[in-house]
């Protein structure tokens, strides 16, 4: 009998969810590695929720002023493990779950012995401590060259640059390691005894050829390693082989479950809130940004901007990256003394040209200059300048951050119908998005189910477990248009984001 008697939330009045008892089969678990929390979800073969069936457990990064960003990986995979201990050893669960899928935070990276150990700890998207090795790799290779095949540029967050510094920097323990994993491989790892790396985390490495599917050579070599410390790369469709069935047998409900590869969770975050076609753009909105399109082909050129992930080979995700969204929300909130319902009011006020101009780089920049080492800068400050408007310009800094992302993707992906917008900050400050339409001069849908990363990642594995069944649709909170009269300002706005970009990031 399992030691959790009542599921984790048996009054669970979520919307868009189905009681268990009329759940289609098959079910899926899906658990999801965020940069705050660790969830984990039950749905049904529609992609639907199944009520009560969900647990969340928070944990926060370390970070430091010289660019760490870590956490520890066997904290990781303990919480994992709870999650599943509390959703799924039941018995009404056996025999009705048949996959369980597992997305995280991407570009992280974990060292492990002979053993399976880990011998470092899990450095994540936002540690910049290799900016002196990346400044070495962009002399050495062909950053454009570089982008075309991989998919991605040269920078902090990708993993090139992280080997030589851990070579460079941590030789006993880059010597230590026999494998080096993402911190989903890392947790399969040690709860299955086995593991592979899903395409769609593979490809968040900046070592994956984004035509071959295949580790590439050449960026193995400048990174330092060999293939053979890296993970074999699985398929959405393709299970992990080889799962220990002792290890497996606590769960009593997933003995009859596929176990899928990790992918990265900005695939699911964008399949979860219904960006799986080429006519949506997704804007993710939570710790870090982004803003994707699924392209169901591979482009022949991507923009400088912008990164392209594969998936699997008639897929990939093309779009760009913010490393601060929530983050900077959260420094406001912190530095200025304001909450988020002030911050939401600031948000709904009229616009002012006394608002300072923001460049949001707290801890460096991804798309669309992959200036890992810029910081974030407020010009136009008075000795009038209040809080409120100090919060005001961040807030208008980080639509411009999108905005930059959106000029190149549009150029690039010429489908595009509509934008979505989905993630924590969009449901803590809903008034942002009149701010972020306004700027973008375009309508932005606001979407607004929880835990739509876990339905992503839902929707990834029943497209082999369950391809027949319709899905659901969870209906869209709203839509901001974007006003006439905001339009003006916006373009001045912009200008000046332009010019203290050029001025102090461009070229870093």
């Amino acid at each position: 009998m399992s030691k959790h008697r009542h599921t984790p939330h048996r009054d669970d009045s979520t919307d868009f969810a189905v009681d268990l008892a009329q759940a289609q089969d098959p079910l899926v678990m899906t658990l999801d590695i965020g940069s705050t929390a660790t969830r984990g979800s039950l749905h049904d073969a529609a992609g639907t929720l199944v009520r009560g069936y969900r647990h969340k457990i928070p944990h926060a990064f370390t970070t430091g002023a010289d660019g760490t960003s870590v956490i520890d990986p066997d904290q990781v995979a303990g919480e994992i493990a709870e999650i599943l201990d509390r959703v799924c050893d039941r018995e009404e669960l056996a025999g009705r779950v048949r996959g369980v899928g597992l997305d995280s935070f991407a570009s992280s990276l974990v060292g492990v012995d002979a053993n399976g150990d880990a011998v470092t700890e899990c450095f994540t998207y936002g540690d910049s401590r290799c900016a002196p090795q990346l400044a070495e790799l962009r002399e050495e290779l062909d950053e454009r060259d570089v982008q075309q095949k991989m998919g991605a540029r040269l920078h902090t967050s990708y993993l090139a640059p992280r080997f030589r510094w851990l070579r460079e920097t941590r030789p006993e323990q880059f010597a230590a390691a026999e494998r080096w994993l993402s911190i989903g491989e890392y947790v399969w790892l040690r709860l299955l005894g086995t593991t592979a790396a899903g395409t769609a985390t593979a490809a968040w490495t900046g070592l994956l050829n984004r035509r071959s599917g295949n580790w590439d050579r050449r960026m193995l070599k400048a990174a330092g390693i060999t293939e053979d410390v890296l993970s074999p790369v699985l398929d959405p469709h393709e299970p992990l082989r080889d799962v220990d069935p002792s290890r497996v047998q606590r769960w009593r409900g997933l003995s009859e479950a596929n176990w899928f590869a990790p992918v990265a969770d900005g695939l699911c975050a964008n399949l979860g809130v219904g960006g799986a076609g080429e006519d949506t753009i997704v804007v993710s909105a939570a710790t870090s940004g982004a803003m994707r399109v699924l392209l169901h082909h591979q482009p022949q050129e991507i923009p400088a901007g912008l990164w392209c992930y594969r998936i699997d080979d008639s897929r990939c995700l093309l779009g760009g990256a913010l490393n601060d969204v929530g983050r900077a929300v959260s420094w406001l909130i912190d530095t200025l003394s304001l909450d988020d319902a002030v911050l939401n009011d600031i948000a709904a006020l009229p616009v002012s040209t006394d608002t300072p101009g923001v460049l949001p780089f707290l801890t460096g920049e991804r798309s669309t200059g992959w200036a890992g080492s810029a910081r974030a800068v407020f010009s136009d400050v008075s000795a009038a300048t209040d809080a409120p408007a100090m919060a005001r310009g961040m807030l208008e800094g980080i639509a411009g951050s999108y905005r930059r992302v959106s000029d190149e993707l549009e150029a690039a992906a010429h489908s595009v119908e509509r934008i979505v917008a989905a993630g924590r900050v969009t449901q803590e400050l809903p008034s942002w998005l009149q701010i972020l339409g306004d700027y973008l001069g375009k309508p932005v849908i606001h979407q607004t189910i929880k835990r739509s990363t876990c339905r992503g990642n839902a929707l990834l594995m029943l497209e082999s477990l369950a391809p027949d069944v319709e899905r659901s649709h969870p209906k869209p909170a709203g839509t901001y248009e974007p006003r006439e009269q905001t339009q003006g300002y916006y373009r001045g706005v912009h200008e000046r984001f332009e010019h203290l970009y050029d001025a102090l990031v461009a070229g870093r």
